[in-house]
């Protein structure tokens, strides 16, 4: 069961992380958020019994310091999404930066510092008492995730008052987030704690993420805080999708019109095709079009259909008598007026597949 979720949510995290770091690509955005999911899948994924075990013949433990150094590169990732979603990426950024390099070290370090690591699942409670760098290695752990994730909670409550829709809902989420996340660092002390108090500390085996109190702290806890990050870090991007889809959609419907205007008047062909967003190349789309009605004599109280049935009858190459020169329009409200003229130039014209012309950069 604990196998199955924490192979599920690392998928999961995984899998988003992996279509944001396409799309961050694409866009030049979104980069630090990319790696924090897949941080945080590698983590889940690393952390598994059965993935463990594996781990283990490489190197004693070695899943467990794999799990925690991702663990912490997810967290810095996220403080830094969070801080740019906040408008405040460049405040504090050189710190939370020295503090990973430091903490990553550190844990290194006490790691391979320790003999007698255990094989199999790296667990450590019966060694504190005898194995210091153990200690070190926890306290690093706890303090640096402490620190982001206290980082991330103030800075999502801060935001949270001024922000809406979407973004207030993913916001919430990671607020939520950082809650269990506390949870879970806490529930670590205190067992930290009792294992070197007690002369016998005994493993502390799960059958289940929720079997017990302690296994929910430690377990079912980091589970759900990494559920919530993910969807909470998602949530907001979900009106750019629906806007991009438009924009998409928009691209395909104005290709004939924009094909046929482009080689009637070759002159509006911009010699930038525009940025690596739909949204640029949509926006130069729609500058070269609107160019183009302006030199087909379209005017603006024109109606669609008439306009359409205007931009059918040039010819396809340049005359020799060029056709009246309608006034320039603001260009605001050219999406919806391009996106009319273009229905009825497909339906006055007989195009169906939006492949036909010569395709928008």
């Amino acid at each position: 069961m604990i196998d199955i979720l924490f192979v599920g949510v690392g998928l999961f995290a995984l899998a988003v992380g992996i279509w944001r770091a396409v799309r961050a690509r694409r866009t030049g955005a979104g980069a630090g958020l990319a790696v924090s999911l897949i941080a945080l899948g590698a983590a889940f994924c690393f952390l598994s019994n059965r993935a463990q075990l594996f781990e283990s013949e490489i190197y004693p433990s070695l899943g467990r310091l794999l799990s925690n150094l991702a663990t912490m590169v997810a967290a810095y990732g996220i403080g830094l999404t969070v801080a740019e979603i906040s408008g405040t990426r460049d405040r504090g950024r050189r710190t939370r930066l020295v503090a990973l390099g430091v903490a990553l070290i550190l844990l290194t370090v006490m790691f391979f510092s320790t003999s007698g690591l255990p094989r199999g699942v790296g667990v450590f409670d019966e060694l504190y008492r005898t194995h210091p760098t153990l200690v070190v290695y926890v306290f690093v752990y706890t303090v640096y995730l402490g620190f982001a994730v206290l980082d991330i909670g103030v800075v999502s409550a801060v935001t949270i008052r001024a922000s809406g829709g979407a973004l207030r809902a993913g916001l919430t989420l990671l607020l939520l987030a950082s809650a269990f996340a506390v949870a879970y660092l806490a529930g670590k002390v205190v067992a930290t704690i009792r294992a070197l108090q007690d002369d016998h500390p005994a493993k502390a085996l799960c059958r289940g993420p929720f079997s017990t109190l302690p296994c929910t702290l430690d377990v079912g806890f980091p589970a759900i805080s990494v559920l919530l990050i993910v969807v909470g870090l998602t949530i907001p991007s979900i009106p750019g999708l629906v806007a991009g889809r438009r924009d998409a959609k928009t691209l395909r419907l104005l290709r004939p019109l924009r094909a046929h205007l482009t080689r009637r008047f070759p002159e509006i062909v911009r010699i930038d095709p525009g940025g690596p967003s739909r949204r640029e190349r949509l926006l130069t789309a729609m500058s070269e079009t609107n160019d183009g009605l302006i030199l087909a004599g379209v005017t603006p109280e024109l109606a669609p259909s008439a306009a359409a049935r205007l931009v059918r009858d040039l010819p396809d190459e340049p005359g020799e008598e060029e056709p009246p020169v309608a006034q320039a329009e603001p260009f605001a409200a050219d999406v919806a007026r391009l996106r009319a003229i273009a229905r009825a130039y497909r339906k006055v014209d007989g195009v169906t597949a939006p492949e036909v012309g010569s395709p928008v950069r």
